[in-house]
């Protein structure tokens, strides 16, 4: 049996790092991957997500082209030479993720991992590992809501990678950022798409105005949305699907998309062998420093369900390694997130809600800006600019930054450094514009659109 001064259990974004800092420490490393190196993000997430969101994006450069005294002849997309080039992409990145924790000197098993006891892991070869540290780093995995018959016909968020051709017909059930985010690709790629929503909202969580601004976006663009409904049934008719609602709106499909959450991925890994205490999500309980209740081992990244993304899982990778390993003790802020939503249009937000900001800033005001952006005014788009800030009149704080348009993803990382800063409405107004540029509006607010506890 090898012995390791830590075992990191998968390979995804804060597994790897974790195991490339600890290894920089100076300490002997063993990762274990039982599918890809690079994890969700990498193979069948942001990544490869997000280069089907520029190629589909293309629809309407074609389009607003015309305005401006392009001539576009007959256009035609090429479903699987996409995908070969993508994967291409995918398999060249796995690769850098190889040859970075190779150089550094951590030693890569290829398997499924299971604990023994709290110091040891067996493999699916049936090899056993010994290390003074484990970290658990195994990430989320799709619902698979199996509450309507034939919920073998559908796919998850992972199939969608395995798709080989466009589906002229798809119905998605979700309404989180992975389903809209698909469905803006499905839409602009010409598919008729119709999202099942259980609620009567989507993007739970994030800012009202936000929410109901991107709906209006998604169904100009052709999208159809069945709120309040669920699915009850799915059945098959040759090559396409039929798909029933629960007030028995029929729909056909070539494909159905579920996408309806995650969960922490901790199946399988004989955790109650050893005793590490999950919450009623099944997430992995740890402490500000990411140690679990077990002495010697740790969790971070999405399979403790804290903050679910990738920059959060590589930070909290990190500051695991330099606490344990490089004799820095460092904690991770988790209340402050830059996130972005690659929909069409884009969503870019960092800080409180105006209805998270209320509970604590009663003396709230509210800037918000709502235009046509330059690019239209010749292309004859739709498409409309939402802007929100939120400032406490009692300190002149900026909360909030809130936004819907074009690279806004690219904006709020920006944003995110001044709200980090603490910076003030007077600070923004202190700033010289950039015109003509969207991003002006941030620091040209003069009047608040409504004012709270006033």
């Amino acid at each position: 049996m090898k012995n390791f001064d830590l075992i990191v259990i998968g390979g995804g974004s804060g597994g790897v790092r974790a195991a490339r800092i600890a290894a920089n420490h100076g300490a002997s490393v063993a990762l274990i991957e039982e599918y890809r190196l690079g994890g969700t993000c990498v193979i069948r997430g942001c990544v490869p997500k997000k280069l089907m969101v520029y190629a589909s994006r293309f629809a309407h450069e074609f389009e607003d082209a015309k305005g401006y005294g392009w001539s576009i002849g007959e256009t035609q997309f090429n479903w699987a030479q996409l995908k070969l080039k993508r994967d291409h992409e995918v398999a060249r990145l796995e690769e850098v993720y190889r040859k970075n924790l190779l150089a550094a000197g951590v030693c890569i098993y290829q398997g499924h991992a299971s604990f023994v006891d709290s110091k040891t892991i067996l493999l699916s070869n049936n090899e056993t590992l010994s290390g003074s540290h484990i970290l658990i780093a195994t990430g989320g995995t799709p619902v698979a809501n199996d509450d309507y018959p034939n919920i073998e016909y559908t796919i998850d968020s992972n199939g969608f990678f395995d798709l080989d051709h466009l589906p002229k017909k798809v119905v998605i059930h979700g309404a989180g950022y992975i389903a809209l985010e698909f469905a803006c690709i499905f839409r602009l790629l010409g598919s008729t798409v119709d999202i099942i929503v259980r609620g009567d909202n989507i993007l739970r969580g994030f800012d009202s105005d936000i929410q109901s601004q991107l709906k209006k976006e998604l169904i100009q663009s052709g999208i159809n949305f069945h709120f309040g409904k669920n699915i009850q049934s799915i059945a098959r008719l040759n090559d396409q699907f039929l798909v029933t609602l629960d007030d028995d709106t029929k729909l056909d499909a070539n494909c159905v998309l579920r996408a309806v959450g995650r969960i922490p991925n901790t199946q399988d890994l004989n955790l109650e062998k050893v005793g590490i205490l999950l919450d009623s999500k099944g997430a992995i309980t740890v402490n500000d420093y990411s140690q679990t209740n077990i002495e010697g081992i740790y969790a971070v990244g999405d399979v403790t369900n804290r903050v679910n993304l990738t920059p959060m899982a590589i930070r909290e990778g990190h500051a695991f390694a330099d606490t344990v390993f490089g004799k820095n003790p460092r904690l991770v802020n988790h209340s402050l997130v830059p996130t972005a939503v690659f929909t069409s249009p884009e969503v870019g937000v960092v800080g409180l809600t105006e209805e998270q900001a209320l509970i604590q800033y009663p003396e709230l005001d509210v800037y918000i800006a709502h235009f046509r952006p330059m690019k239209a005014t010749l292309s004859g788009a739709q498409d409309k600019v939402l802007f929100k800030l939120l400032v406490d009149r009692a300190t002149d704080k900026v909360l909030g930054f809130h936004s819907i348009g074009h690279d806004t993803g690219e904006m709020i990382q920006l944003l995110g450094i001044a709200l980090q800063m603490k910076v003030t409405k007077k600070d923004l107004d202190a700033t010289l514009a950039v015109h003509p540029t969207a991003a002006e509006e941030w620091v040209t607010f003069r009047t608040p659109t409504r004012q709270h506890n006033i």
